[in-house]
C-alpha cells in the first residue's frame, strides 16, 4: 500500500505534504462556516435562502481566486501562488469572527474564497509536475483526501469551541494556516517541469489557453462536467450539517451539537477513503470509467440518505455518501493534468475547476431556497439529478490515463 510514497524521493514527498496540508487547511477554513451557520442564522436572522447567498458569494470569489492564482502560478511559481492563495484564506477566515453585520461578514467571505480557489490549481499542478504517471493519481489521491481531514479537523474545532465560546472564536482557529507557509517557503522547491517550461517559453497562459481550438474544446468539456459534479456537492454538503441538526417536525435529522459533529467527522471518514481509494481504483480501471461509476452511485445514494429518518441508519449511509459523493475529485485532477500541456496547466486547471465553481456557487442558494418551501429532504433531490448529469456528461473528456507529463 505504501511502497509507492516509500519510492519517492525528498522532494516528490515534501511537495506532496505542502499540496495535501494546504487543501486539508482550506478545507477547514471552508467548512467552519457551515458547520457554524445554524448560530449565525439565528444571531444574524437570516433565513435558509439569505445563508445560501453567503456560500453562493464564496463560491463566486474561489472561481475568481482560482483563475487569477492558476495564472499567477504559471508565470511565477507554482509554490510562490500556493504560499500566496493560502495567506489570504488564513486571514480573511479569521476575519469573519470580527464580523459586525451581515455585510461585513459577506465582505470576508468574498475575500476568504479568493485564497479558496487558488490553493487546488497550484497544488495539483505542483503535485502533477513532481510525481510520475505511475503515481500521479495515488499521490492526487492523498492530496485530495486531506479535504476530508480538514473538514473532520473543522467539526471537532467546532465541537470544542462553539458551545464554549460562541461561533466567532470558531472562525479565529482559521488564522493557524497562515503558518503553513514558513515551511514552505523553506522546503518547496518549484518543479523542474515548471522551471524547463518556463525557460522555454514564448507564450503561454491565458492567451494560449483561449487561442488553441483544441485547448479550449477540452476546458469547456472538463468545466462543464466540474460544473455538474460541484453543483451537487456544494449543494449537499453545504447543507448537511444544517440537515443533522434541524428537528425532525421541520424536514432535519433532529441531531443536537455533539452528534451532529460525531456523525460529520465519520462521514469524513468515508470521504478519506473515497478520495485515497480513487488512486488505487483507477490504476486498475482507469479514471474515467472509475470517475464516472463513483458518480452514478452518488447520485443513487443522496435520495436515500435524505429519506432517511433514523439516526443510526443515517450514521451507516453517511460515510457511504461522502465516500462516492466527493471521491471523483480526485480523478478530476488527474485527468485534467493530462488534458493539458505543462506551460499552462495551472492556468488551464484552474479555469476548468473554477469556471464550474462559478456554475455551482448557486448550489447553496438553489438548495436553500427550495428548502424554504419544502424542506432540505426534497431539496435534496436536485443533488442526485446534479450528479447524474455529470456522469453522463463524463463520457465526453478525451482522456485515456497514465500519460507522463512533458515540459511542453
Amino acid at each position: 500500500m505504501l511502497a509507492w510514497y516509500l519510492e519517492a524521493d525528498s522532494k516528490q514527498r515534501r511537495t506532496l505534504w505542502a499540496g495535501s496540508l494546504g487543501w486539508m487547511l482550506d478545507s477547514m477554513d471552508t467548512m467552519l462556516f457551515a458547520l457554524v451557520l445554524t448560530p449565525v442564522m439565528n444571531d444574524f436572522a437570516l433565513s435558509e435562502r439569505e445563508a445560501g447567498v453567503l456560500g453562493s458569494l464564496t463560491l463566486l470569489s474561489s472561481s475568481v481566486g482560482g483563475i487569477f492564482f492558476g495564472v499567477l502560478a504559471d508565470r511565477l511559481g507554482r509554490t510562490r501562488a500556493l504560499m500566496a492563495s493560502i495567506l489570504v484564506y488564513s486571514v480573511f477566515t479569521a476575519a469573519c469572527g470580527v464580523s459586525q453585520t451581515l455585510g461585513q461578514l459577506a465582505v470576508c467571505r468574498v475575500l476568504l474564497g479568493l485564497g479558496m480557489g487558488g490553493e487546488w490549481a497550484t497544488g495539483a499542478a505542483l503535485i502533477s509536475e513532481t510525481w510520475p504517471a505511475r503515481h500521479r493519481g495515488k499521490a492526487l489521491g492523498l492530496m485530495q483526501s486531506s479535504w476530508a481531514v480538514g473538514y473532520a479537523v473543522a467539526a471537532v474545532v467546532t465541537a470544542l469551541i462553539l458551545p464554549r465560546y460562541g461561533w466567532r472564536a470558531v472562525f479565529f482557529v482559521g488564522l493557524l494556516p497562515a503558518l503553513l507557509t514558513l515551511w514552505i517557503r523553506k522546503a518547496v522547491p518549484e518543479p523542474e517541469l515548471w522551471t524547463q517550461s518556463r525557460a522555454a517559453a514564448t507564450e503561454g497562459g491565458m492567451s494560449r489557453v483561449l487561442g488553441d481550438p483544441a485547448v479550449l474544446r477540452r476546458l469547456t468539456i472538463a468545466a462543464t462536467v466540474n460544473a455538474a459534479t460541484m453543483f451537487a456537492w456544494w449543494g449537499l454538503f453545504t447543507w448537511i450539517p444544517r440537515f443533522l441538526s434541524v428537528p425532525l417536525e421541520k424536514g432535519g435529522a433532529g441531531l443536537d451539537i455533539v452528534k451532529t459533529s460525531t456523525w460529520i467527522v465519520l462521514m469524513q471518514a468515508g470521504m478519506w477513503l473515497g478520495y485515497v481509494s480513487f488512486g488505487f481504483i483507477s490504476d486498475w480501471f482507469r479514471p474515467k470509467p472509475t470517475y464516472i461509476t463513483y458518480l452514478f452511485i452518488a447520485a443513487a445514494l443522496v435520495p436515500l440518505y435524505a429519506r432517511t429518518r433514523d439516526s443510526t441508519v443515517l450514521l451507516v449511509l453517511g460515510p457511504l455518501v461522502a465516500f462516492f459523493g466527493t471521491g471523483y475529485f480526485t480523478g478530476f485532477g488527474v485527468m485534467t493534468a493530462e488534458l493539458f500541456p505543462t506551460r499552462i496547466r495551472a492556468t488551464a486547471q484552474g479555469l476548468t475547476y473554477n469556471l464550474g465553481r462559478t456554475v455551482s456557487a448557486v448550489a447553496p442558494f438553489a438548495v436553500g431556497s427550495l428548502a424554504v418551501d419544502h424542506g432540505l429532504r426534497v431539496a435534496f433531490n436536485m443533488v442526485a439529478v446534479a450528479f447524474l448529469v455529470a456522469g453522463l456528461l463524463a463520457f465526453l473528456l478525451p482522456v485515456q490515463g497514465r500519460k507522463d507529463l512533458m515540459a511542453d
